[in-house]
């Protein structure tokens, strides 16, 4: 994490509902891998045994995205994610609280619009069946809104955080 631009290791979303939010992250994504290890396995001793069970793959296939989502969202809370930081840094210190909203503001927007399209997307597949396994196709675009809405959340608090002159800028 280190040091970040609303100051060090600092996290947009506090308190009790960013606490919750990370614990159910954390235990999706330990399922999830559990999961998805176990699922690939099932299907390569099936495979080596000469009757391979057909939906192994495609249980696979959600829970690895699932579990990508799940990835994503735990580095969108830890704002663990790389930031190419060239010409922030070459801006003034008084520039760049204002540069950081806008960029907040930015991940917000894309944050509402995968909420926005991810929901069309779960809509538009809800009456379609996956192939081997019982469940809506929709459950493999879920994630997206998820993903979304965290991103959105996360993104709002910078720019509150960023605005309000909370730590040093950079």
């Amino acid at each position: 994490m280190g040091q970040g631009p609303l100051g060090p290791n600092s996290n947009a979303v506090t308190g009790a509902a960013g606490r919750w939010t990370d614990r159910l992250l954390s235990g999706a994504a330990v399922c999830g891998m559990a999961l998805l290890a176990a699922a690939v396995l099932l299907g390569v001793i099936t495979r080596a045994f000469g009757d391979p069970l057909i939906w192994t793959d495609e249980a696979a296939r959600f829970l690895m995205i699932w579990t990508a989502c799940i990835g994503w969202m735990t580095a969108t809370r830890r704002r663990s994610h790389i930031r190419i930081r060239f010409f922030y840094d070459k801006f003034p210190a008084a520039w760049r609280r204002l540069l950081e909203s806008v960029i907040q503001l930015a991940i917000a927007l894309f944050g509402l619009l995968l909420i926005w399209h991810g929901a069309e997307l779960v809509r538009r597949n809800l009456e379609m069946e996956a192939t081997t396994i019982p469940i809506s196709m929709s459950f493999i675009y879920a994630p997206i809104v998820l993903a979304g809405l965290i991103a959105a959340a996360q993104a709002a608090a910078a720019v509150t955080q960023a605005l309000a002159r909370r730590g040093p800028t950079a």
